[in-house]
């Protein structure tokens, strides 16, 4: 029997997907930048038809891709050109809210919900799950979970692995491991859930997960404001954080290049101020409070930096119109860019303090390997996160194929001098995007060698086949 006949038989014909046109967006990403074949797609109903086709692949040798929503930056979802094609594991079916438990805060969901849905249930129980992203109307929970997805909250609510309490993951031999506990203390030896959320899907197939969820907040206050530099946004976040404390949630930063792209490439954005500023911050608080004290309290911190020239200009939402329009320019910054041309995205992050050197010497290396190249900025800056983006556009990467034999080696060489500055400054060429299979190289380059044999022996002892996303997030060694 064949292994698309035996998988059939295994969870149904209908769940298991061979045409060119099923898997058409299965085997490339979004961007149209990573591709490679695939055996099937398979989309099973629950974690025991997960197991069946984890146990079908190990008896075959036939590698399994997680994929969520394939909305991945490094290629981590999408299959490699070489090697034995996988048979692609889709969770789509499994997106069940289990349950909700308000008092306890916290939710059972499986792994294929998508993360707005979970949202949408949390907030209709009164609570919040607060991590959020722009690719949240599509991207699954468990792929969140899989890759730590981390986001706009991250200041107030920390990474998705701050907010899961328990797991249900199929192992390589096909045990489902059922740790899908509710609790905020349990030191019961080690925490084995923290191994799978960050793996990529290399050690395990997430198939549920308990989430942490926390007060939904009723009051917010946003505003957007133009500023001179991100040493200025710096002493902004500061001022903010001393007099808001944890009801700051979010403070995003974009440079001026990034938000004329988006007001150029997305119908219907605008800037939110009028006056231009060569650098933007979004600012969010929220809580629980009645009345306008939040608004109130905002407008007299912008009054105040005002004053003391640490502000250009500054719009405070008046409406949750406004609000979401604000939001809506932030979360289109990967949409304009697409649209835009060809951005060499990186995701590193630094020391809040580091920030403002880090962008001036990121800028200064790339711009010695290619000339006046335009730079785009996204940063999570309460977070020190942030995405250092050389940009093309489509006639300007073009003419670069024209002009050089090696079109990626040149765009490996910006990326690694971009990387090599944040690494310099004692932080990472991967804060939230993860690894995939387009940072091995990086894996290899910045990682200690104690880290990776560590890493390396977890892998071989729950994944002895390397079955699991080979080729992913560890490199060959």
């Amino acid at each position: 029997m064949d292994v698309i006949a035996e998988l059939s038989g295994l969870i149904g014909a209908d769940a298991v997907l061979t045409s060119k046109s099923d898997l058409e967006g299965a085997t490339e990403d979004w961007r149209g930048r990573y591709r490679g074949p695939a055996l099937c797609l398979v989309r099973p109903s629950n974690a025991e038809q997960v197991a069946a086709v984890v146990r079908c692949c190990a008896r075959r040798g036939i590698p399994l891709l997680p994929q969520g929503g394939n909305t991945s930056l490094c290629g981590g979802a999408t299959p490699s050109e070489t090697g034995p094609a996988p048979v692609i594991l889709n969770l789509a079916r499994m997106r069940a809210v289990r349950g909700i438990d308000p008092v306890n805060s916290t939710m059972e969901v499986e792994a294929g919900c998508v993360l707005a849905t979970v949202q949408e249930a949390a907030a209709a129980a009164g609570r919040l799950y607060p991590v959020s992203l722009g690719a949240e109307g599509s991207c699954q929970i468990g792929g969140t979970i899989a890759t730590n997805a981390g986001g706009t909250s991250v200041l107030r609510y920390g990474n998705t692995r701050d907010n899961v309490l328990g797991l249900e993951v199929v192992l390589a031999d096909g045990t489902i491991w059922s740790g899908l506990y509710g609790l905020r203390k349990n030191n019961t030896g080690y925490d084995l859930k923290h191994l799978f959320i960050g793996s990529e899907g290399t050690l395990g197939i997430i198939t549920a997960a308990t989430l942490k969820l926390h007060p939904l907040p009723t009051r917010h206050a946003v505003a957007w404001v133009g500023i001179a530099d991100p040493a200025d946004a710096l002493t902004l976040l500061t001022r903010v954080q001393e007099r808001c404390g944890a009801r700051l949630s979010a403070f995003e930063m974009i440079n001026r290049l990034q938000l004329d792209l988006v007001v150029e490439q997305v119908p219907g954005r605008r800037s939110p101020i009028e006056t231009p500023a060569d650098w933007h911050v979004l600012i969010e608080l929220s809580d629980n409070s009645d009345g306008d004290a939040l608004d109130m309290e905002l407008q007299l911190i912008l009054e105040d930096a005002f004053g003391d020239g640490l502000l250009t200009d500054a719009a405070l939402a008046a409406s949750d119109a406004q609000r979401h329009a604000m939001w809506e320019v932030r979360h289109s910054v990967s949409e304009a860019n697409k649209k835009a041309g060809v951005g060499l995205t990186t995701d590193c992050a630094v020391p809040l303090s580091a920030v403002p050197a880090f962008i001036d010497a990121a800028t200064a290396a790339v711009q010695a390997l290619v000339a006046d190249l335009p730079v785009i900025v996204v940063a999570h800056l309460g977070d020190g996160n942030v995405h250092f983006i050389p940009f093309f556009t489509f006639d300007a990467w073009n003419a670069v194929g024209n002009a050089v034999a090696d079109r990626e080696a040149m765009a490996a060489a910006i990326r690694h001098a971009v990387n090599d500055e944040a690494a310099r400054l004692h932080g990472t060429f991967s804060a939230e995007h993860g690894v995939g299979r387009v940072q091995l190289g990086e894996m290899a380059r910045y990682k200690p060698a104690a880290e990776l044999a560590l890493m390396r022996a977890v892998k071989q002892a729950l994944d002895p086949q390397n079955l699991f996303n080979p080729g992913r997030l560890l490199p060959p060694g």
